[in-house]
């Protein structure tokens, strides 16, 4: 039995990630079978969105402050260093807190992969009883009903054993079920009862320590696996590659150019002699094309040979392709390829 607490705690933190694969592991393995009351999966269903927003939000609003304190005070000769450094955070920040909505559709699908338990009348009256007789997870000032019935769903799933079976229930909800005074990886008094033998039903405030007693080796190899194939593009090089492929661009419309000038159905003229009212496509401005031919010889420089074209089709699809993409990354409309 994992409480909503837990599974909110997975999806809104991308560095849980390890810990569902390895839940999904042990489901796929037929090693773990998932006691999901109704209560858990309409709490999630319930509170997925606000985790979502919050998880996306981060700490976009910290960052623009410490952007401005940068700007502020920060000395000139590190100023920009400072900036590049904590918008490469900020990147890191939002990537990462994208990954909540993978996080959400895995859980979900672990959350269906077993039938779904309704509450029955005997397991609301023993939790009412609870909140007549104020025992936990009503001995707080707040309505635990929900708690109460996720307990007793548990309760009842340990009472109808078969032989070998061992039950366990995990929560970070410490407040309302473990005890209020002393270890709160042990269960409230109020609880025991469904824990008095520890080889068949066992309390956990942490589902990597229950990971881990079943299979010791499972949870690094996930967190391997996820280190190693998870990082995303930095930010640094999301922008110099933006910027390489906006010269390759501008570069292969300035040939074009070039080349219609070579065969006279594009002109080069003084500013005496340029239509303006309308202007014309098919004239350039005499100081304006002496800029673009600088302007060019830079571009070769800086791209080096090999890198400024020509192209054929499928090779400039891929080029404003690529362009159009990281522009739509970072904030632009699709289709964006103004040069």
């Amino acid at each position: 039995m994992i409480d909503t607490s837990i599974w909110l705690d997975l999806v809104k933190d991308y560095r849980q990630q390890p810990v569902i694969s390895a839940l999904e592991d042990l489901v796929d393995r037929k090693e773990v079978t998932l006691i999901v009351p109704e209560v858990v999966l309409a709490e999630f269903e319930r509170n997925k969105t606000r985790v979502a927003d919050d998880a996306k939000r981060s700490l976009k609003s910290h960052f623009t402050l410490v952007r401005d304190a940068i700007n502020r005070f920060a000395p000139e000769d590190t100023k920009q260093a400072a900036i590049d450094a904590v918008n490469e955070a900020d990147h890191s920040a939002v990537m990462k807190g994208e990954a909540v909505n993978a996080s959400i559709e895995r859980v979900e699908k672990l959350l269906h992969v077993f039938p779904v338990l309704e509450a029955t009348s005997e397991i609301k009256l023993r939790a009412a009883e609870r909140a007549l007789a104020g025992r936990a997870p009503f001995h707080r000032a707040k309505n635990s009903i929900g708690d109460a019935i996720i307990f007793e769903t548990y309760a009842d799933a340990v009472s109808h054993d078969q032989v070998g079976d061992r039950f366990a229930f995990v929560t970070s909800n410490v407040h309302d079920f473990s005890q209020g005074v002393g270890d709160q990886r042990l269960p409230h008094a109020d609880l025991s009862e469904a824990f008095e033998d520890e080889t068949q039903s066992t309390y956990w405030t942490k589902l990597p320590d229950l990971i881990e007693n079943l299979d010791e080796f499972l949870l690094p190899d996930m967190d391997f696996e996820f280190r190693g194939f998870s990082e995303h593009r930095l930010l640094s090089e999301i922008m110099e590659a933006e910027h390489r492929l906006f010269l390759q661009v501008w570069y292969n419309r300035h040939m074009n150019l070039r080349a219609k000038i070579a065969d006279g159905s594009h002109a080069v003229v003084e500013k005496v002699s340029l239509a303006t009212q309308p202007y014309r496509n098919d004239q350039t401005l005499d100081t304006v094309w002496a800029v673009a031919l600088t302007s060019a010889t830079k571009v070769e420089a800086e791209l080096g040979p090999g890198n400024v074209g020509p192209w054929d089709d499928f090779e400039w699809g891929m080029i404003t392709g690529k362009l159009s993409a990281l522009r739509w990354i970072m904030g632009d409309e699709w289709d964006s390829l103004d040069t």
